[in-house]
Order: C-alpha cells, then structure tokens, then sequence
C-alpha cells in the first residue's frame, strides 16, 4: 500500500552559499495494509522529514514514493490534493484549522470533502468527539481556543473520521493521559485491522511495541557526514 524506492532528500541553504545538505539517502521500504510501521533513530535522524515526504509535502531528489497506484514523487497537483482527500490520512502533532470554524465542522470536514451528507459526517464526528472525552460544551467553539491536550485529541478525531487506507501519524499519543492514550491505541488498533497501512513516529516505547510490527531504523539511511 505505501512503498518507497530509492528515496533520498536533500536542503539547500541558500542563505549559506547555496550549501548542499543530504538528509537522507537511498530509503526503501513498503508497509502492506494492515501493518503499522514506526520510524525510529535519534533526534535529527530525518524521521520527520521522511514523514513529510510521504505526504508529499517534500519533493524528493530521488527514488519514488508510491501510495497504492499514486506515485507522490511524478504525481500533479491535483493528484496529490485528492490522494490526501481519499486515501492518505495524516495525524500531526499540531492541529491548523481556519479559526472560528466550529469543532464539530473541523472533525466532520474530512468527510464533507469526500461528499458524505452532513448528518452522517456530523454523526461521525459526535462519535469521535465523545470517545476522546471532549465535552459536548466545547463541540461548537473553535478549537484553537482549547489546551494542547484537547487539541491533540481533537486532530486525532479529525484524522481518524475517514477510515483512510493509508495513515500517517506523528507521535499521536503525546500529552495524552492514560485514559485517552488508550482510546487512541484502540483506534490505531482499529484502523490496522480494517486494512489501514500505517507509519508512525512513536517516542512513546510502550504504545509503539503495542500497535507497530517492525520498526526502520531512520539513522540507517542517514549520510555519514550528515549524521
């Protein structure tokens, strides 16, 4: 479902005599749906980086990125927009939303994109909202109003409102106490066994031994010099 071939990425720092920095070099692996894969290596390794390629907010140097028939790297514009819209879900550490868009609106807005009617959506997203253990009182106010827990839940229930084939979660079990990390494995847990393909960045050991079957080593693909 998510393939890499020969990927690498590189910065160019153009404030700094056009300096040519290699991130990463010559990644390659695939995740089969069903499978939950975490990326691993210290900090600086390129595991975000990685993650924003996949997602295609990275062009690449080389190699290609192939999420089921789409590959990110030769793909337009318009293919990348409706590949997120219907197939690749990404779960940030950060929520951006439009301000003052409603948070029920903001967790249901996946599926309005994809033409769902607003009740199934709005139903949809009652139903996250509740399981996350955000009041009801809190549902038609703007999120970006909230604490940094109830934001990270709130994008946790926005990610998971479309069942995506392919998902994308950047420590999704961060600031979470016990009560609702536990939801959100169960979610994680949920996606894997309706088929979902799924790469992680998990700092959190126990959640990634609960929910991830391997684990890439990012530092592995990490030029020498780079490292």
């Amino acid at each position: 479902m998510i393939e890499l071939s020969n990927v690498s990425k590189t910065f160019t720092l153009h404030n700094q005599g056009s300096a040519v920095i290699e991130v990463i070099s010559d990644v390659s692996f695939a995740v089969a749906p069903g499978e939950c894969v975490a990326l691993t290596g210290a900090s600086g390794a390129g595991k975000s980086t990685l993650m924003r390629m996949i997602y295609g907010n990275y062009l690449t140097q080389a190699g290609a990125i192939r999420i089921g028939d789409v590959d990110l790297v030769q793909a337009e514009p318009r293919e990348v927009i409706a590949l997120r819209r219907e197939v690749l879900g990404y779960v940030s550490q950060f929520l951006r939303v439009v301000p003052r868009v409603p948070t029920l609106d903001v967790v249901a807005e996946p599926l309005r994109a994809l033409g769902v009617s607003a009740e199934a959506s709005q139903a949809r997203a009652r139903a996250l909202l509740t399981q996350l253990n955000i009041p009801v009182r809190l549902w038609s106010l703007s999120p970006t109003t909230f604490s940094g827990g109830e934001q990270q839940r709130v994008n946790i229930a926005r990610g998971f409102s479309h069942t995506y084939p392919a998902m994308l979660l950047d420590e999704p079990t961060a600031s979470l106490d016990a009560t609702n990390r536990e939801i959100v494995l169960s979610l994680i847990e949920e996606a894997k066994g309706r088929g979902a393909a799924i790469i992680g960045i998990f700092h959190d050991e126990a959640a990634r031994d609960r929910v991830c079957d391997r684990e890439i080593d990012v530092s592995r693909f990490t030029p020498k010099a780079a490292a």
